[in-house]
């Protein structure tokens, strides 16, 4: 099977928008101290760098043609010098700019980083991590040379051009127009050049978010065990494949995106010199002004001090272009909206009791006129109580638990903790009072310990040991090798599911949350597991208000109330026993909740077994 896209599509961008290229300058603001010592640095190379044929003119012209041996040396010895002077004020220049460079990049990565985690989690159910993780690594690693080092080139190259022409001027003018004839032809070609590498860019970046997806979704653990137990690893090899070979048809083309264009400028000003001599020596022939040998080879020389510093500029010119293209999609991140904000100033609560209230909430996945998942919800559920939600697939549950701890904010009424509307709450505040359990368990490639240190990072080993007792994990992670210090592996792998439920659960006590929510937390054990891992949030859930997605209705026959819901509406409320009396829908879930297999029914106690209601 071949993975499909993100439904998330960025809008269009305007390939030549000025302020795209305003808002690149804008990231280099912070280091304009440094940018200005590179700029000394580069102009004071430029002039060393121009020096140059001068002492070869004088060398030529003045010292060797008279013997003037004390005047060699001096000549000979400036030559030196600026080389090596001009050596060190490159180095300089090259580690300042590089150092520049790679702090915007760790700025970049940064903020698309703390952008994402301030998206709703609809987003992340609309995008594929694929695509995320390319966006950081490869678009940001992607512009990491033009990043680096174009301020400087630019800087550099404009100078040196600059120091250039007025030398050239300087030896001999009419030759200096002559170099300059073809210049603008130049600058037009690379221009045309960089427009088309850069369209090629924005289609070779999303081909390699393509192939991230395949790669994160096809070889993880998961990915692995569904390619081979449904015998498609070679359908999967075959998918890849083409997927590479395109990339490789557009790597192919961005290289070589006029390469002939950009070959004929070199072409062309490698001839340059020849064309000098040929036109020095016509004019000499036609009765022209004598040009000095000296004269002549120092304006070569510039003139090669010119070419050199203008074909850069020109490729830099492009790898601009280029490099538009791969900030536009990263601008394209920072530039999404934050559906769940913070207030400007947001209550933070010193103690929270637990009270949670629903009052008239309604709430849909796409806000502007679409359909809604929650109709009119009124629910109360006082600190240190407990509420159980059951009903079928799709009627709304975990949508409804997922508005406590805002994954999602409501579109109608509000929900509340102590009295407070939850989109007043700091973000802090919540997360310190909401503790969220689901049958999704998350664990990450690290340490037992570790791992449960996420939900505390101070913890001390006697609360770990305290935490997985009361998730009665310990007497399991004691006997690994390695204790607490064993790799759990991706995504948990080492681990049955019920043991990484537990370890879930100890997470989740470690970090002490007043209110907790169950999103079906055992729907995915067996029968057995179910019960030891039940007894693991039984403790969990003491003195806690807890609101618990129920699958397996025998798990929450003790919930002060039970609300039973019905295309996002409140079909049935009540205990138990009542909603047992009622002889509704609960008791119709009741009753098929109760139909087990007789092996299932030789593995329960009578105490366990739950009632057929």
């Amino acid at each position: 099977m071949k993975p499909q896209g993100p439904d998330w599509t960025p809008p269009p961008k305007d390939p030549d928008n000025p302020a795209d290229v305003r808002r690149i300058l804008r990231l280099f603001r912070p280091y304009s101290g440094r940018l200005s010592v590179v700029l000394v640095l580069v102009v004071a190379s430029s002039l060393v760098t121009v020096a140059s044929p001068f002492l070869l003119r004088a060398t030529l012209d003045v010292a060797i043609p008279q013997g003037r041996t004390g005047l060699l040396s001096l000549l000979a010895l400036g030559m030196i010098a600026t080389a090596v002077v001009n050596s060190v004020f490159n180095v300089l220049q090259t580690l300042i700019s590089t150092t520049v460079g790679q702090r915007v990049m760790h700025d970049l990565r940064t903020a698309v980083y703390a952008q994402l985690q301030r998206m709703s989690l609809s987003f992340f159910t609309r995008t594929r991590t694929g695509e995320v993780q390319s966006r950081i690594a490869n678009d940001i690693g992607g512009m990491a040379a033009t990043v680096t080092s174009t301020a400087t080139s630019i800087v550099s190259n404009l100078t040196s051009v600059i120091a250039a022409i007025v030398a050239m001027l300087a030896l001999d003018w009419q030759l200096t127009v002559v170099s300059l004839l073809l210049m603008p032809v130049f600058v037009w070609i690379s221009r045309r050049v960089g427009r088309e590498r850069k369209k090629i860019t924005t289609e070779r970046q999303k081909q390699m978010a393509a192939m991230s997806s395949i790669v994160t979704e096809s070889l993880s653990v998961s990915g692995i065990l569904l390619g081979r137990t449904m015998g498609r690893a070679d359908s999967l090899t075959k998918d890849f494949r083409g997927e590479s070979e395109r990339l490789v048809d557009l790597e192919v083309r961005s290289n070589m995106a006029g390469r002939w264009r950009m070959s004929t400028i070199g072409i062309v000003m490698a001839a340059m010199p020849a064309l000098i001599y040929w036109a020095a020596g016509i004019d000499l022939h036609m009765g022209g002004p004598k040009v000095s040998i000296g004269t002549l080879v120092a304006f070569v020389s510039l003139q090669q001090s010119l070419f050199r510093p203008t074909v850069s500029l020109l490729q830099t010119g492009v790898d601009v272009q280029t490099s538009i293209a791969l900030f536009q999609r990263i601008f394209e991140y920072l530039d999404l909206p934050v559906d769940i904000t913070e207030r400007a100033n947001p209550v933070r609560l010193t103690r929270v009791r637990g009270d949670v209230r629903f009052e008239n909430v309604d709430f849909s996945y796409q806000p502007a006129g679409g359909q809604r998942t929650l109709h009119g919800i009124d629910l109360d559920v006082p600190a240190g109580g407990s509420l159980a939600i059951v009903g079928a697939t799709g009627s709304g549950k975990s949508t409804l638990s997922y508005l406590v701890p805002r994954l999602y904010d409501v579109t109608g009424g509000r929900v509340t903790i102590d009295g407070v509307d939850v989109r007043d709450l700091a973000f802090d505040t919540l997360a310190e009072a909401v503790g969220v359990v689901s049958q999704e368990t998350y664990l990450f490639h690290a340490s037992v310990a570790d791992n449960l240190r996420f939900a505390k990072p101070d913890a001390t080993d006697e609360e770990l040991v305290a935490a997985a007792r009361a998730a009665q994990i310990h007497d399991h992670i004691a006997g690994l090798p390695d204790g607490y210090e064993t790799l759990v592996g991706e995504r948990g792998y080492r681990f049955s599911g019920g043991e990484k439920q537990r370890l879930a659960i100890a997470r989740t006590i470690l970090r002490d949350p007043p209110v907790l929510i169950l999103d079906e937390a055992t729907s995915a054990l067996d029968t057995r597991t179910e019960y030891a891992v039940q007894d693991a949030i039984d403790a969990l859930a003491a003195g806690r208000t807890t609101i618990t997605i129920a699958h397996r209705l025998s798990t929450v026959r003790d919930a002060d109330q039970i609300v039973v819901l019905d295309a996002g509406r409140i079909a049935e409320r009540g205990t138990h026993d009542e909603l047992l009396a009622m002889d509704g829908r609960y008791a119709a879930l009741v009753r098929r909740d109760a139909q087990l297999t007789p092996e299932d029914e030789e593995q329960l106690t009578p105490v366990d077994a739950p009632a057929a209601g």
